[in-house]
């Protein structure tokens, strides 16, 4: 009980949430997960691609395209060992809810209004317990302004809201001018939680067959000051679920992401790198933290270092921009 949390209405036992990822695409793995304290899972994704288009279009759109991927990328199989389409995605969501005794969320991925969204109520009568949508979206248009992308995310969003009654939470990414105001809107629209933040990852290119291919890297402890400062920032602005996600690694990752004011502390790259006992070892050292610091619980410190519960705000904005700059010295 004392490191349980609520997320999306949900009562969880701890905030460690395996994030969306090729680990749930294995019923062993997913019960190793179960086994080692995971209090819910997020599936991996189901993409809008997959939906809409046949198998040679996808593998052009795979290969050539934009490397859109809320999972990472090194760890996917080949192209015909996982492009399953929505009705294998169907059934491991009944597989894994047969399973296991803890919430299942989804996570559908697109980036359009279309026919695809209406796999949001196949997911849900499939048996699952929540979605994670994730609008994976990089505008190229340079006619397309910014209040149309946000509008973009508003529109998917309420159309997905009309199709389910389970919770609904959004991922996002951190590249939205007046980032507060667009969680507001995002909040009206229907969303019952917010996940901050998809990682963006970036193309490279082959000196050397002068090809564009995309570029892996899992990520570290030091990511999570982008979550962690807009958590601080929204907490006590908006009565919402936070999830924190990119950069998890550690007990003090999750210590310092709940004081901050996260519910949940999603991670991939961690049990990636470290396998499914990992999560036993960051509640034991969350534990030890807490009784060397005299917490009895991670609800009493959750949003204690919030932006309004800080002795100075202004350490989430300009104030530690110069404070940086005016210190820094060369070796």
């Amino acid at each position: 009980m004392r490191l349980s949390t609520k997320y999306m209405g949900f009562d969880l036992q701890n905030p460690l949430v395996p994030s969306a990822s090729p680990l749930t695409r294995d019923l062993d793995t997913v019960k190793r997960l179960e086994d080692a304290g995971a209090p819910a899972i997020v599936m991996y994704s189901l993409f809008e691609e997959e939906i809409s288009h046949d198998d040679e279009e996808l593998e052009h759109y795979l290969s050539h395209g934009s490397y859109s991927f809320a999972e990472a990328l090194s760890y996917f199989p080949e192209h015909q060992e996982y492009i399953q389409g929505p009705e294998m995605y169907l059934e491991q969501v009944r597989v894994l809810k047969e399973a296991v005794d803890i919430p299942v969320i989804g996570s559908l991925n697109g980036i359009s209004i279309g026919g695809w969204i209406e796999n949001a109520r196949l997911i849900e009568e499939a048996g699952a317990d929540a979605l994670e949508l994730n609008v994976y979206y990089l505008p190229t248009d340079i006619n397309q302004t910014g209040t149309e992308v946000k509008q973009l995310f508003i529109d998917i969003l309420k159309t997905v809201k009309e199709k389910v009654s389970i919770p609904v939470a959004m991922k996002i990414g951190h590249y939205f001018s007046a980032l507060p105001s667009f969680a507001k809107r995002l909040k009206n629209a229907g969303a019952d939680a917010l996940v901050m933040f998809n990682r963006f990852y970036q193309p490279d290119i082959n000196l050397e067959e002068l090809e564009v291919e995309p570029m892996l890297q899992l990520s570290t402890s030091d990511e999570i000051c982008l979550p962690l400062r807009w958590i601080a920032v929204l907490r006590d602005q908006l009565d919402i679920s936070l999830a924190a996600t990119s950069g998890v690694h550690t007990a003090r990752d999750v210590l310092k992401l709940t004081m901050a004011g996260a519910d949940v502390t999603m991670m991939t790259s961690a049990l990636l790198k470290y396998g499914p006992d990992h999560l036993r070892k960051l509640q034991q050292d969350i534990i030890n933290w807490m009784d060397e610091h005299e917490y009895e619980s991670l609800n009493q410190m959750r949003g204690s270092m919030s932006m309004q519960n800080v002795p100075d705000p202004g350490a989430f904005m300009r104030a530690s921009y110069i404070k940086i700059l005016n210190e820094f010295r060369c070796e």
